[in-house]
């Protein structure tokens, strides 16, 4: 780990010089950044480290472990033991938006709701459960318990679960990735801390000590949360750290969602071409999630798929790091943004040197929207679609307006024909929501209620 440079007054405002968007992102004014160094995939897939075939590897270990998904996971047992979310039209908030922001969006608008995942309810059931999987596989093969030719139902047993009680897993979080972790981890029969920041939810807190997590809290936010994770780990030569900043396999096991979505289009009779683009809006936070996934869509798809992140104006750590090259050697709070958010899972100060730096020239663009529109948003989908959601999920919602009223030139720039357009596919990643209690949904749709946006 690098040290990570604190910046003076003269330096901000040399840097402000230098990247003009800087100016309203520090004034907490929504942005969005298109980005002109996006690259073709023939060019950006072979500088990677990772290839189609490291996630290739990730989906069969998954497919592994689908009976013993099935064994312990009763839920997971209508989809064969296999975690994955449903894919859906939502043609009334597709109205109710266009009637709200006064522009047609065009095209059709579709929503990915891993807020349906099993087990945890978000998107860090993809990432996080996977490194768990692959760590515990790798443990119980190295111990000569487990073959990969085994029906590893036989993981759910009390001779696994004593075995790998001998190890213990860290991991810091805002929430969902404690949940994911700590749901799993435990179930397993690993020792799991999750180190939490200020901004969790009490109530997955409450979550994970139910399941035998040990929870510890910090009064400061994320990054700090994850060095003490990290610290603690290194004092114990049995626990494996999840690093959500630079963790390969929680990438890896994002990742297996491109193909997956690849196959429920296809099923739903949906084409994706250079004739009819898809536009893929992710909510952001240290990078992981959206990171992996887009990588995966990108590998299913080629230039037919537009990535394009989400974060609030409080947050705005990715947009930061990639729009300035400086990645993870900035941080919001260095511009003196305060890292407030009512979308916790977004609530990141630093982003993901790595998941910056791989992804940048796969990544279509970048915007922030404020909390009051992330709180409208969950309220108007609730009420023209009956779905809720955790405010966070909502994130990648306006995505298609800013794409359709954006000036800088990036439509063209990709041959983004208003025919074309008219014929694409919008489909907003919801990320989370799936376990809040009703309590704390009926606040989220009060706030709602009274939440004014600003105009786009």
């Amino acid at each position: 780990m690098h040290p990570h440079p604190s910046y003076s007054a003269q330096a901000i405002a040399d840097l402000r010089k230098r990247y003009p968007l800087l100016t309203p992102l520090m004034a907490l004014q929504p942005v969005s950044w298109f980005n002109p160094e996006r690259a073709p995939v023939e060019l950006a897939l072979p500088a990677l480290s990772l290839t189609a075939g490291d996630v290739a590897d990730a989906s069969r270990r998954l497919t592994r472990f689908a009976r013993y998904f099935c064994a312990a996971f009763p839920e997971t047992r209508e989809q064969q033991g296999i975690i994955e979310s449903p894919l859906r039209p939502i043609p009334a908030m597709q109205q109710a938006m266009a009637e709200h922001y006064g522009q047609p969006l065009g095209g059709s608008l579709l929503l990915k709701l891993d807020s349906q995942l099993p087990v945890s309810g978000s998107i860090k059931a993809r990432g996080g459960i996977y490194e768990v999987l692959q760590h515990a596989e790798k443990l119980a093969l190295k111990a000569g318990l487990l073959h990969l030719d085994d029906d590893y139902a036989k993981l759910h047993s009390e001779e696994f679960r004593d075995f790998f009680g001998r190890h213990a897993i860290a991991v810091g979080s805002t929430g969902n990735l404690g949940l994911s972790i700590g749901i799993i981890g435990a179930r397993l029969g690993f020792r799991v801390s999750v180190h939490m920041s200020a901004d969790a939810r009490q109530w997955k807190k409450d979550l994970l000590r139910a399941q035998g997590v040990t929870v510890v809290e910090y009064d400061s936010d994320y990054s700090v949360a994850v060095a003490r994770g990290r610290a603690q780990a290194e004092q114990d030569p049995l626990c494996h750290f999840v690093d959500d900043e630079n963790s390969v396999q929680l990438f890896l096991g994002y990742a297996v969602a491109g193909e997956r979505l690849k196959a429920q289009l296809a099923q739903q009779q949906i084409k994706v071409d250079k004739e009819h683009p898809l536009f893929v809006y992710l909510p952001c936070g240290v990078g992981g999630g959206p990171g992996g996934v887009a990588f995966g869509l990108k590998l299913a798809f080629g230039d037919a798929v537009h990535c394009i992140f989400a974060e609030p104006t409080h947050s705005p750590c990715m947009l930061l790091g990639v729009y300035t090259g400086l990645h993870d050697d900035i941080s919001v709070q260095d511009l003196g943004i305060d890292n407030l958010t009512a979308a916790d899972g977004l609530a990141v100060g630093r982003p993901s040197g790595f998941v910056g730096r791989t992804m940048a020239p796969m990544l279509d663009g970048f915007y922030t929207l404020e909390d009051e529109e992330m709180l409208f948003l969950l309220g108007l989908l609730a009420r023209s679609e009956g779905i809720r959601l955790e405010p966070s999920a909502l994130a990648g919602m306006p995505g298609p307006l800013r794409v359709l009223t954006e000036t800088e030139g990036y439509r063209q720039r990709l041959g983004l024909t208003p025919a074309r357009l008219a014929r694409a596919h919008h489909l907003v990643w919801a990320t989370g929501g799936g376990m809040v209690p009703a309590a704390e949904m009926e606040a989220y749709l009060a706030q709602a209620a009274s939440a004014k946006p600003a105009a786009v």
